[in-house]
């Protein structure tokens, strides 16, 4: 069966705009970035976190109202349309994403120049948080599923809030620990897969 015809789409993120070429589930990475002056998203209002009827069952948002107060401060938040890419694989850090509500697809580049599926974040995921804590490029990239209500905070502010707010630092150790966790289950389910293909193709 012939593939898919590729095709470009624009990866929209604070008024960058990349072109990926994508093929089914699979895309290849695109390498240029270009500085655009255009308003390419809905700005969404600015309510207090506090009053966010999921906060008591999100990790990093239920947090007491004093830090809740400071986040209110250094947050931004915008409405992103279906397809927006927040963040690219080794672009640098500018800060974490939190998904307020939809999901987005976490890729990566392989050896290959193909982009490759990790698995799909939902609501209430902080996206970008090992990248900005480390100073390094993000290690993935981030495509949004639905159009979505995104929260960023710039790394500068992420690191003042957390030293402001030390007791928040072991939440941030535990995220980033579930996305390790996270890693070596994907590494495992990929290792298991190729070591069980060979006995499928002998027993056919």
């Amino acid at each position: 069966m012939p593939a898919e015809k590729c095709h470009a789409f624009p990866a929209i993120y604070a008024g960058f705009v990349t072109g990926v070429t994508v093929t089914g589930d699979s895309y290849h990475c695109g390498s240029s970035l270009t500085l655009i002056n255009q308003n390419v998203m809905e700005s969404a209002t600015q309510p207090s976190c506090y009053y966010c009827e999921f906060r008591p069952d999100r990790l990093f948002c239920d947090m007491p109202v004093d830090a809740l107060q400071l986040l209110d401060t250094v947050k931004s938040l915008a409405i992103h349309p279906k397809g927006s890419v927040l963040f690219a694989e080794g672009r640098p850090a500018r800060g974490i994403f939190v998904l307020c509500d939809g999901r987005a697809k976490l890729s990566i580049c392989s050896e290959t120049g193909k982009r490759l599926m990790l698995r799909i974040a939902g609501p209430g995921e902080v996206l970008g948080l090992g990248a900005a804590m480390s100073g390094t490029p993000y290690e993935i990239s981030a495509e949004l599923l639905d159009t979505s209500q995104v929260m960023f905070i710039r790394r500068k502010d992420l690191l003042k809030f957390l030293r402001d707010h030390s007791d928040l630092c072991i939440r941030v150790v535990q995220m980033l620990s579930q996305d390790l966790h996270a890693a070596y289950e994907r590494v495992r389910s990929i290792g298991l897969a190729r070591t069980r293909r060979p006995r499928a193709a002998q027993a056919d």
